[in-house]
């Protein structure tokens, strides 16, 4: 059978085979070695930017370093600036793949990887995704991305999906009516996996669950749901369990990186310690132990058209302490680093902890389909939500009550209904937003 994803890869000068040899020697290198071949990797990526890229040499603003830990903490504020001038020389805009982020941490920026570096990360996550039964070049992909909204931009990617056997929803249009036109597409084809954006999905489970269906009777061919970039919460993991009655699957990944961790079928983030290098940092940039919560800091050991070393992704999380490094594993993702709620007293709530508290509050009666946060106002909160029924006073009150017991007394809280909540261009919902 002709494997049109790698043959779309090769098409588009991406060494596949090359690629897929080299993942192959790094997956043989047993345990006791792994130190040497990260260290020799880091040290490879660092020496190469150091020479070839005038931007990351001006950044580093040194010639050699003694320890990894001096080097810089790079984020999406130092990269805003045009790719040309943080290019690696040899490489154009032509010669490498270029794109950029979605933007929804109100950063984007765009971003360039090798093509042997591109070639790598597919042939990793074709790998990784084989775990659960998917195999990229005859799988078939129910798709939950955004966009592009314009004829020619969005022709072109409905041509890439096409070769690459998925897919692709509107996530613009999850009213009831739009639910239903996803469910019908479900019915009639055979879909092998869901793989997309977190709130999306969660949003067609909803439906589900108000009409009383079950995904896996719509589309029997259906054998996992992989989801992604936005938080996935306990409750809402049931829920897609119930109503999909498939495995649900955690995937995180950064576009300009990677894919960064994998959950296994036996449940465990493994993450990615072939083409990347994870570390967790504490407030002074040092490592913190296996166990302890830090922000999540990643180096791409292979990207050599752009310097991603020590990249701060932006997110918080913990690494298991049965960790090694050729096996870390991710326990627990906290959330962003920036969606942090400020209160009068001083005290500080993180805002995913906040959105989940919002989630109980709101029940599973189904009548809150989605909501967002914003803090506006140092004791000032907006909810904005989208709902059958208005939320009455008593609910309003209770939620009230709760969150000063939560936070702390005296907060003001806004609740405005409305159709559709703002998604970014990319369809991602932010679900926590400080305006302060």
């Amino acid at each position: 059978m002709l494997k049109i994803f790698n043959l779309a890869l090769k098409l588009n000068g991406f060494p596949i085979q090359e690629a897929n040899t080299e993942l192959q020697k790094i997956l043989a290198i047993p345990e006791e070695e792994y130190v040497h071949y990260i260290e020799q990797k880091k040290m490879e990526i660092f020496n190469f930017h150091l020479q070839n890229n005038p931007f990351y040499k001006e950044l580093v603003g040194t010639a050699s370093f003694k320890n990894w830990s001096d080097l810089p903490i790079l984020n999406k504020g130092n990269l805003q600036k045009p790719l040309q001038e943080r290019l690696s020389m040899g490489y154009t805009s032509k010669n490498t793949f270029v794109n950029k982020t979605s933007g929804s941490s109100g950063n984007p920026f765009v971003f360039a990887k090798d093509k042997f570096c591109h070639a790598l990360i597919w042939v990793n996550i074709m790998r990784r995704f084989q775990w659960h039964g998917i195999d990229f070049n005859h799988s078939y992909q129910a798709r939950f991305y955004g966009m592009p909204l314009d004829f020619v931009s969005n022709k072109k990617l409905r041509i890439k999906d096409f070769l690459s056997h998925r897919y692709r929803f509107t996530i613009f249009d999850l009213s009831d009516k739009g639910l239903e036109k996803i469910v019908r597409k479900f019915s009639n084809s055979k879909f092998d996996y869901i793989n997309g954006y977190t709130s999306s999905i969660v949003l067609l489970a909803n439906y589900l669950k108000k009409n009383d269906l079950f995904l896996d009777t719509i589309c029997p061919t259906l054998k996992v749901c992989i989801v992604t970039s936005e938080m996935l919460f306990e409750e809402d993991k049931m829920l897609l369990e119930e109503r999909f009655r498939i495995p649900i699957v955690n995937e995180y990944g950064a576009a300009e990186l990677d894919v960064i961790a994998l959950e296994s079928a036996e449940g465990e983030w493994k993450v990615n310690a072939e083409t990347i290098f994870v570390e967790i940092l504490d407030e002074n940039n040092q490592v913190v132990p296996y166990g302890t919560a830090g922000r999540i800091v990643v180096t791409s050991l292979y990207n050599k058209a752009h310097p991603m070393i020590r990249y701060e992704v932006g997110d918080m999380g913990i690494l298991d302490e049965k960790s090694t490094l050729k096996n870390p594993i991710l326990k627990k993702l906290i959330g962003r680093t920036n969606d942090i709620a400020v209160l009068p007293s001083g005290k500080i709530a993180p805002g995913m902890t906040f959105y989940s508290i919002t989630k109980k509050l709101f029940g599973d009666q189904g009548n809150v389909k989605e909501f967002v946060i914003k803090q506006t106002k140092l004791d000032t909160f907006e909810i904005e939500y989208t709902s059958d029924v208005e939320l009455n006073e008593k609910e309003i009150n209770n939620i009230k009550t709760v969150f000063s017991n939560y936070l702390e007394p005296h907060l003001y809280y806004f609740f405005i209904r409305k159709k559709v909540l703002e998604r970014g261009k990319s369809g991602k919902l932010k679900q926590f937003i400080s305006l302060l």
